[in-house]
C-alpha cells in the first residue's frame, strides 16, 4: 500500500491520533527524568542537556522501529525460573517465572529509577549528609557527561516500552514513525517550562520523584507479568499534581497579601 492510499484511510488517522496520545502519555515519564537531571548542571547546559536526552530518545525510538523484527522478538522467554508461585484467585499464577529481555529490560530500568528518586530524594532532603559533591549553591553536582549517560540510559528503557505500545497499536510502519516524531517534538516543546517550573518550585521536585518511585515500582511489576493499569497511574499522577498546583496558587497569594501589608514573604 503506497503512503498516498494509507493516509487516505479514515482509520489510519484515527490509529494515528490515539498512538500519538498514548506516545505522548508514555513520554511524561521519560521527560520528568530528563528535566531533573538537567537541572543540576549549570545554567549554560541545561537546554543543551535537555535537547541532546531528548534527541538520543528520537533516535533510539527511530533506530528501534527499524529493528521491529527483532523489537518483537524481545518478548519471547529467555529463561524460566520453573518456580511455583502463588496463585490468584482463579488459580492462574500471580506473577510470570518465564522472563523475556523485555522484562529483564524493564526491571532493571525499574530499578535504576528506583535508586536515582531515592538517591536524589536524599540529596533534598539532606545534602550535606549524602557525600555526593555540591556546587557554589549547595545543590548537588553533575557532571554533563554523567547526565547524558543516565538519560541514555532511561531513553532506552523507555523507547523500547514505546515502541512495543506502537506495535501493539498498528501494523503501518509509516504511522508509527509519524506518531514517535510528533511526541518527541512535544516532549522538546515541553522540556523547557517543565525544567522552569520544576526548579522554580522546589516542593514540584520532591513531587516528581516521588511519581520517578512510583514509575519505578511498576516497571518491576511489569517485568514480572504484574501489569499495573496505566490509567490508574497517571491518574494518581494528575490528582497530586492538581493537589500541588492548589498548594502553589495558595502559597503565592499569601506571598502577595504579606507583600502587600509590607511583611516579608515566606518562602517554601
Amino acid at each position: 500500500m503506497s503512503l498516498l492510499q494509507l493516509f487516505s484511510d479514515p482509520a489510519t488517522w484515527a490509529a494515528l491520533a490515539t498512538l500519538i496520545v498514548l506516545e505522548v502519555v508514555l513520554g511524561i515519564d521519560n521527560l520528568i527524568f530528563i528535566s531533573i537531571l538537567s537541572n543540576k548542571l549549570p545554567a549554560a547546559q541545561q537546554n543543551k542537556a535537555r535537547r541532546l536526552g531528548i534527541g538520543l530518545a528520537l533516535g533510539l525510538r527511530l533506530l528501534l522501529l527499524s529493528m521491529i523484527a527483532w523489537i518483537a522478538g524481545l518478548t519471547a522467554p529467555v529463561f524460566d525460573l520453573g518456580l511455583q508461585g502463588a496463585t490468584g484467585a482463579h488459580g492462574e499464577p500471580s506473577f510470570e517465572t518465564a522472563f523475556s529481555w523485555r522484562d529483564l529490560i524493564l526491571i532493571a530500568g525499574g530499578l535504576f529509577l528506583l535508586w536515582k528518586a531515592t538517591k536524589e530524594i536524599h540529596h533534598t532532603m539532606d545534602p550535606a549528609e549524602s557525600g555526593t559533591p555540591l556546587d557554589k549553591k549547595g545543590k548537588t553536582a553533575l557532571s554533563f557527561g554523567a547526565a547524558i549517560a543516565q538519560i541514555l540510559a532511561l531513553d532506552l528503557v523507555f523507547s523500547i516500552d514505546s515502541i512495543l505500545t506502537a506495535i501493539g497499536m498498528t501494523d503501518d510502519l509509516p504511522v508509527m514513525i509519524v506518531a514517535v516524531i510528533v511526541a518527541v517534538g512535544v516532549m522538546l516543546l515541553a522540556a523547557t517550562p517543565l525544567a522552569n517550573f520544576i526548579a522554580a518550585n522546589p516542593t514540584v521536585v520532591m513531587l516528581a520523584l516521588g511519581f520517578l518511585l512510583m514509575i519505578g515500582v511498576v516497571l518491576i511489576a511489569d517485568g514480572f507479568g504484574v501489569h499495573v493499569p496505566k490509567g490508574y497511574i497517571y491518574a494518581a499522577m494528575a490528582f497530586s499534581a492538581g493537589v500541588e498546583t492548589l498548594n502553589i496558587l495558595a502559597r503565592n497569594r499569601r506571598e502577595k497579601r504579606e507583600a502587600k501589608a509590607g511583611g516579608v514573604p515566606t518562602k517554601h
